[in-house]
């Protein structure tokens, strides 16, 4: 004889925690801070978009030269051809930025989570982001053009001369990366509003030169200035294969993927932090290499 069977017997208890209550919100709350923050340099920057691109495609800078320059003829004559040619500069592969961090029990016990955890969790990510940084001044340092100016106002004025010359045919807006120190050399004479975001400092029309971003990873003496129509962006979307396998969570832009995972065996915490987003100059003969005269010469890019 077939009974039936009450099914409430087998339902699951009121209040259970499920694995979909167990979001990682400190995964969450890291990644949506980093993403910000890379868009608020993407802003700086005046990158429209970031390029979504798979892992291993080649990034290239190019150099623009004429290779002629025809006489001019009288009325009715063949106009002699001007050749312009687009060479590749240089490549380099988009690849996946990695940290790995582990945290013990007997840390996170002493200390608590927030010190032990998250405010590590939070230098690791700084490293990332230096890291970005980094990488775009070692691409924007592959530019062929030079300044030079006693002081760093007559260095800027310098370079912004040059880009007139070199984009003339374009309306473009310039921006400069100057070392922290050339800037404090000025700011001993001078008062300056500034803003901050990725944790650099920037001003905004600079003497009327355009923007002038600080940056502590510059060498004193040493500064870069392009047009920020000739920066662009991309980035290996941290979704797909890697996440699924890693169990990386990520923000709706994808520019970051983050996981913590509860290791029992050896009784800590691992945090898993992925990037893959890189800037760069399209034109290496738009950037240009600027000597800020006078300065004494420290270590950096």
């Amino acid at each position: 004889m077939k009974q039936l069977i009450d099914l409430q017997l087998f339902a699951a208890e009121d209040n259970l925690t499920i694995t979909t209550d167990l979001e990682p919100a400190i995964s969450v709350d890291f990644t949506s801070r980093i993403a910000e923050n890379i868009d608020e340099l993407r802003q700086i920057l005046s990158v429209n978009e970031l390029t979504p691109m798979a892992s291993g495609t080649l990034i290239k800078a190019y150099k623009l030269a004429k290779a002629n320059s025809p006489a001019q003829v009288g009325e009715g004559e063949d106009i002699g051809l001007t050749k312009i040619t687009r060479k590749l500069a240089w490549t380099k592969e988009l690849g996946l930025l990695k940290f790995r961090k582990v945290t013990s029990a007997e840390a996170i016990q002493k200390i608590g989570s927030q010190k032990a955890l998250n405010d590590t969790d939070a230098k690791m990510v700084s490293e990332l982001e230096y890291q970005v940084l980094d990488d775009f001044y070692t691409n924007l340092a592959t530019g062929t053009g030079t300044a030079t100016g006693v002081g760093l106002q007559a260095a800027l004025a310098n370079a912004w001369g040059a880009m007139s010359v070199y984009y003339k045919h374009k309306t473009v807006s310039p921006i400069y990366f100057v070392s922290s120190l050339d800037v404090a050399d000025y700011l001993g004479s001078a008062q300056l509003t500034t803003q901050t975001a990725f944790g650099l400092t920037y001003i905004e029309n600079f003497l009327g030169l355009g923007t002038v971003v600080v940056s502590p990873n510059l060498a004193k003496g040493t500064a870069y200035a392009t047009a920020k129509e000739n920066l662009n962006g991309a980035y290996i979307p941290s979704g797909g294969d890697v996440a699924s396998n890693f169990g990386l969570t990520f923000d709706t832009t994808g520019l970051i993927g983050m996981t913590h995972s509860v290791i029992t065996r050896n009784a800590t915490v691992e945090s898993l932090l992925i990037s893959g987003v890189m800037f760069f100059p399209e034109y290496v003969d738009g950037v240009f290499k600027v000597t800020v005269g006078g300065a004494t010469a420290s270590t950096g890019k």
